[in-house]
């Protein structure tokens, strides 16, 4: 008795499912295929940078804590201590803004909302302690479509740096101009030399003056906010300021400005 299993097929045309090494290979555009080395360079790129910063934080860290050990009589205990609270600190704040950037690219945490610019702005500085007092120059009724904890997280980004850098003066404007409101962050430091202007806002980018002021950055923060502003279909850019200093342009869409269908603030911006 002879058992037939079903019917036999030989590799090739023959096979239900064909000779996977016969099948005929997926042409992308050469532009789509560029663009695609492109991202994962980037993000590559991006990857690379953080565990740079991250890794140079622990160096320093373990750094310091190697040396006590090894003399313990000239350790003072409050200097390491300080100094290993710094390098947390440092630590904690590259976490956070990596986790800003993940939940971005993830998409909005909550719906859109209409936004008093305004009131958002005020009770941002209200809630602050700074070494400089902000002086505000605002103008009512700018009410703008966003997700209020990313426009906070511009404003914040904005007045951190502003904080870093300033001599004496701080000033925020806000004012309609068109369908837009226009937000100015002003301080009266060194200003950004018009060859690094559009360089502050790369990702991990510090230039002298920051990393002279203030070890404990990542050089994220800038690269934040403009990635939010543009993702609320707004700008961020810097000039020079009358004082001299840095003055920091935000311009978001009016809520009853029209916006192209479909767009969405918070959507996934490449690193």
């Amino acid at each position: 008795m002879t058992v037939h299993s079903g019917p036999r097929y030989e590799r090739g045309a023959n096979h239900p499912a064909g000779d996977l090494r016969s099948a005929p290979a997926i042409r992308l555009p050469s532009d789509t295929v560029r663009e695609l080395q492109h991202e994962l360079l980037r993000k590559q790129r991006f990857a690379s940078d953080a565990s740079h910063e991250l890794r140079t934080v622990l160096a320093g860290l373990r750094a310091e804590l190697e040396e006590a050990r090894l003399h313990p009589e000239e350790t003072d205990l409050g200097d390491l201590l300080a100094g290993a609270l710094r390098n947390v600190e440092r630590l904690d704040s590259i976490l956070t803004d990596l986790r800003v950037i993940a939940e971005m690219e993830a998409g909005p945490p909550h719906e859109l909302q209409r936004v008093d610019l305004a009131e958002l702005v005020r009770e941002e500085i209200v809630g602050r302690a700074d070494r400089i007092p902000v002086q505000l120059r605002i103008e009512a009724g700018a009410t703008i479509t966003a997700v209020p904890i990313r426009i906070s997280r511009v404003l914040t980004n904005l007045l951190n740096n502003a904080q870093r850098h300033a001599r004496h003066l701080i000033e925020v404007r806000l004012v309609h101009d068109g369908d837009c409101a226009e937000l100015t962050v002003i301080d009266d430091g060194e200003g950004v030399a018009e060859s690094q202007r559009e360089r502050i806002f790369e990702r991990f980018t510090r230039l002298d003056a920051a990393r002279r002021l203030d070890r404990t950055g990542a050089g994220l923060g800038l690269a934040i906010a403009r990635d939010i502003a543009e993702a609320h279909l707004g700008s961020l850019h810097v000039q020079r300021a009358v004082t001299g200093g840095a003055c920091f342009v935000l311009r978001l869409p009016l809520a009853d400005a029209a916006a192209p269908a479909g767009r969405r603030a918070g959507t996934a911006v490449d690193p």
